[in-house]
């Protein structure tokens, strides 16, 4: 049953709201851009960029006030089985400056680097991930984020001082029947006078049972001195007609305060409004290009805790008369959370220095490392379980009822499972990465694939697409990394970047030559170009861990031992890479889609003969008509 306030768009109507929103311009170099067009820019990565000396200061002085406060302030298994972070917790947070991590200084904020930030996160994320996940999705896309980049100083002077100190802010975007496709967007923001009459459901809100502040993407229908479309607007929870009718429960995340918040003639301030009309979803997707990088700086610190809980469980556990860790079958799950770890790390650490220098565009980067540390952080909790056996099964509390240490890894794999779904799922991820990836293609021989585009505009497209071709394919024929003594500066790991800058021209070729194959169907082949930025991200993860290994030589921090976890890394991501190469052609793509056809139209529904279904009763999808709220309001700020 689909909500009938939800908007009915066609799918080339819902494509040009998606490229709308893009950024379409790369005024700053990307490594990843790079890498996806066959150059291996290492110039752009190495030397490891560092912190300035006071940035550096900064962080590390308020991750020791931060880690202490987790060590005697957090008590994980109090919010796992109360289901909800207690409010004195949330007041000392507020009271280390917690919500201000990234606002500026001058608005009582803390002013922390992008690196110190994410470290913060880790940190805090492996307390509890309820936690991180509160204070992630106040800074990293509630207000505080897009009123750095698109607010009036009046905006700015209004609203941070309250972010930095005393006021939780969320972000309001998905709806019941509107997920990755804001096309079909149905919350309007009527104008009235001075200000904007705010009408709909929104779902999966973030904070928004405790939030005082609402970031809220809503549609502004075009009329005379208004161009419409989704805009972005502050919104005081506590206003009239907001309603917090739920608060959700889920397998993970216990503690999360997410609910469904519903707008009922809502008046907004039209100096609330974030940017112009129909600026919306960019200044979202603009929001989120280092806001991303929040949730793998998690699956670091819970890669970092899986690693230490397997090395001392590994140690202690014996089986045929030795240790557990020195059994094949169990070490190498223990190198592969290891070696991940490093890496992981790397592309974080790198992500972010080089969003604080500002001189790259990571818009891929901060992408690629959402996707990959969400997969791997899934894959290290998972291993961890496995290695545990059935304690990895049994939960903390019923561990400690019968006298053993209470180790909760079935919760971190839990925890660790939104990771992939979070803003924006894992396919998600790979369609949006692939449409950048093929950027450079779609902007020289783009018309060429475009049914509506003229004989004319094609020829035109032709010439250019020729001209691009031609000063671009010989290029990916050879490079340096087939001569056997180009990056002798990174010692052993010098093999491994010759590699990447071979599998990067590979990966090219490869691209260019799906798109003289399928041309315009390009776009549908979503299981190609998946595997296409999956090989993309090992390729990223593979340079940021050789980079970071031969960082920490050069300055004599446990080199030697990176740089084994870097090599071990590399050859585990190198057989995933040769897999993933020889899965673009060899597939089972076509026969999948017949076979979903097949599911869909009730040919194998016999197959479901057998089971009951323990299913409630009910809509698929909550009715979201505008109109006044029928429930009581479970909104609670934290004061």
């Amino acid at each position: 049953m689909t909500a009938p306030s939800t908007r009915n768009v066609s799918e080339r109507e819902a494509r040009q709201v998606a490229e709308a929103a893009r950024e379409q311009d790369w005024r700053k170099p990307s490594f990843a851009k790079e890498l996806f067009l066959g150059r291996f820019r290492l110039d752009l990565i190495h030397p490891h960029p560092t912190p300035a000396t006071e940035d550096a200061q900064r962080g590390e002085e308020f991750l020791a006030k931060l880690r202490d406060f987790c060590e005697t302030k957090i008590d994980g298994a109090r919010i796992e089985r109360e289901a909800q972070i207690p409010d004195e917790t949330i007041d000392g947070l507020k009271e280390i400056g917690a919500l201000g991590m990234k606002i500026d200084t001058k608005y009582g904020g803390l002013g922390l680097t992008q690196v110190y930030y994410n470290k913060a996160l880790a940190l805090v994320g492996s307390a509890n991930p309820a936690i991180g996940a509160l204070l992630s999705a106040h800074q990293s896309i509630g207000v505080p984020q897009p009123l750095k980049l698109f607010g009036t100083q009046e905006q700015k002077d209004t609203f941070l001082p309250r972010c930095a100190r005393t006021d939780i802010s969320a972000f309001l975007l998905t709806e019941p029947d509107v997920g990755s496709d804001p096309a079909r967007l149905a919350t309007m923001a009527v104008p009235d006078g001075e200000d904007y009459v705010l009408d709909g459901v929104k779902l999966w809100t973030t904070n928004g049972v405790v939030a005082d502040l609402l970031v809220v993407m809503a549609r502004v229908p075009k009329s005379e001195g208004h161009k419409g479309g989704i805009t972005a607007f502050v919104v005081e929870a506590a206003a009239e007609g907001v309603t917090v009718e739920n608060r959700n429960a889920f397998m993970g995340l216990r503690g999360i305060e997410n609910g469904v918040t519903r707008f009922h003639r809502v008046r907004v301030p039209a100096a609330n409004r974030i940017g112009p009309e129909g600026a919306g979803l960019k200044i979202a997707l603009t929001t989120l290009n280092t806001g991303r990088l929040s949730l793998p700086a998690m699956c670091v610190g819970a890669g970092k805790w899986c690693l230490k809980i397997a090395r001392e469980w590994s140690a202690a556990r014996e089986q045929w008369g030795k240790p557990i860790a020195e059994h094949e079958a169990v070490g190498s799950k223990i190198s592969f959370i290891a070696a991940t770890t490093f890496a992981l790390e790397a592309v974080v650490d790198l992500s972010s220095q080089m969003a604080d220098e500002d001189r790259n565009d990571i818009r891929i980067e901060a992408a690629l490392a959402k996707l990959y540390g969400s997969e791997m952080g899934w894959l290290m909790a998972d291993e961890l379980v496995q290695i545990r056996g059935g304690r990895g099964f049994e939960t903390a509390a019923s561990l400690a009822a019968r006298g053993e240490r209470a180790v909760p890894a079935e919760q971190i794999l839990r925890d660790l499972r939104i990771n992939r779904i979070f803003e924006g799922s894992s396919e998600i991820m790979h369609l949006l990465i692939a449409r950048e990836a093929v950027d450079a293609h779609l902007s020289v021989a783009g018309d060429l694939i475009d049914p509506e585009k003229s004989l004319g505009d094609k020829g035109r497209a032709a010439a250019k697409a020729g001209t691009f071709y031609a000063r671009w394919l010989p290029k990916l024929v050879a490079g340096p990394g087939q001569l056997p003594r180009t990056y002798t500066e990174f010692g052993e790991l010098a093999g491994h970047l010759r590699y990447v800058e071979r599998a990067a021209r590979k990966l090219a070729r490869s691209t260019f030559y799906a798109m003289s194959r399928w041309q315009g169907r390009m776009e549908t082949k979503q299981g190609f170009l998946g595997r296409i930025v999956d090989i993309g991200a090992e390729l990223f993860a593979m340079s940021a861990a050789v980079v970071r290994a031969e960082h920490l030589r050069a300055t004599d921090d446990h080199g030697r031992e990176a740089h084994q976890l870097a090599d071990v890394f590399c050859r585990q991501a190198r057989i995933r890479v040769d897999e993933l190469f020889g899965r673009l052609w060899t597939n089972t793509d076509d026969l999948d889609r017949k076979v979903v056809s097949g599911v869909l139209t009730g040919t194998y529904a016999w197959l479901e003969e057998g089971v009951v279904d323990p299913s409630g009763d009910g809509p698929w999808i909550a009715d979201a008509t505008p109109g006044p709220s029928a429930k009581e309001n479970v909104h609670r700020p934290i004061r």
